[in-house]
């Protein structure tokens, strides 16, 4: 019974399903990086390795507390543990509560700056789910949360952040917004059933427009983040291999099919990895 109790819990934190822990390291590393000029402290490094964990484990689980009615009406959703009756929404809130609470005596091993801004992240996790409800753009929330650790990164190792930070804080929502997208397109038509706000609904027709724009501003900012840190050859190529993935993608989304759309987000693993990549080896001795 408990085992299969944790088992539940296990599939609620999407521990199944670690593409978007991914999607939330590599940028948490691009920050660490370069605000290190090389590799990062090593308890600063753990610090944010498993806060990454932690709480993207945290927002999954509000998310699909959040989500719970509707959920219910979409194929790809419908048997997720609290949909399916399989964990009670009370359940999910004290497990919440738990990954927030080891995600904070996590973060207490930095310093105050860091701390203070632990708060912003945590609000930003709490409400993010939220929004679809209110607004046809969540997915700049999700953004404004999944990339909440680069101005912490920079405040956890020089205590202030520097514009460089907001500038590829910015950049990486445009990022988050274009991926996130195309993981709208896969629910579209559900969602347009339920009344669930998303860009993929308000951009219509011109999603693929959209977020051919989107990947074009994103590479654009971060080739102006590799000039301002006075960046060598590695980060460049890093940026410019990262865009042979933006066209994969557009050719994946080209039909709209939702599970071809569903592998261009997936895609974006790779192209976030290649970013650090060569973010890794510019800062090689």
């Amino acid at each position: 019974m408990i085992k299969q109790r944790l088992y539940q819990y296990y599939l609620l934190m999407r521990m199944d399903r670690p593409i978007g822990t991914w999607l939330l390291l590599w940028p948490t590393f691009w920050g660490l990086w370069i605000a290190a000029e090389g590799i990062p402290p090593l308890d600063i490094l753990l610090v944010f390795a498993l806060g990454v964990f932690i709480m993207r484990s945290a927002g999954c689980v509000i998310n699909d507390y959040a989500d719970r009615h509707i959920d219910k009406h979409i194929e790809r959703t419908k048997n997720r543990p609290i949909t399916s009756g399989k964990v009670s929404p009370n359940e999910a809130l004290a497990l919440f509560a738990i990954c927030i609470l080891i995600a904070f005596l996590l973060v207490l091993w930095l310093n105050w700056y860091t701390i203070l801004l632990s708060v912003v992240a945590l609000l930003l996790a709490a409400t993010y789910p939220f929004m679809k409800r209110y607004t046809h753009y969540p997915q700049i929330a999700l953004g404004m949360a999944f990339s909440w650790a680069i101005p912490m990164g920079f405040a956890a190792q020089l205590n202030t952040i520097p514009n460089v930070a907001w500038l590829l804080y910015g950049v990486t929502i445009l990022w988050i917004v274009s991926y996130d997208t195309m993981y709208a397109m896969t629910d579209r038509e559900d969602d347009l059933k339920i009344g669930v706000k998303s860009t993929a609904i308000i951009f219509a027709d011109y999603d693929k427009l959209m977020i051919a724009l989107l990947q074009m501003l994103f590479t654009l900012g971060m080739f102006i983040v590799a000039w301002q840190v006075q960046a060598g050859l590695f980060f460049y190529l890093g940026i410019g291999l990262s865009m042979v993935f933006s066209v994969y993608q557009q050719y994946l989304i080209r039909n709209r099919e939702p599970k071809s759309c569903f592998q261009a987000f997936l895609n974006n693993h790779w192209l976030g990895m290649i970013i650090f990549i060569g973010i890794f080896f510019n800062y090689l001795p």
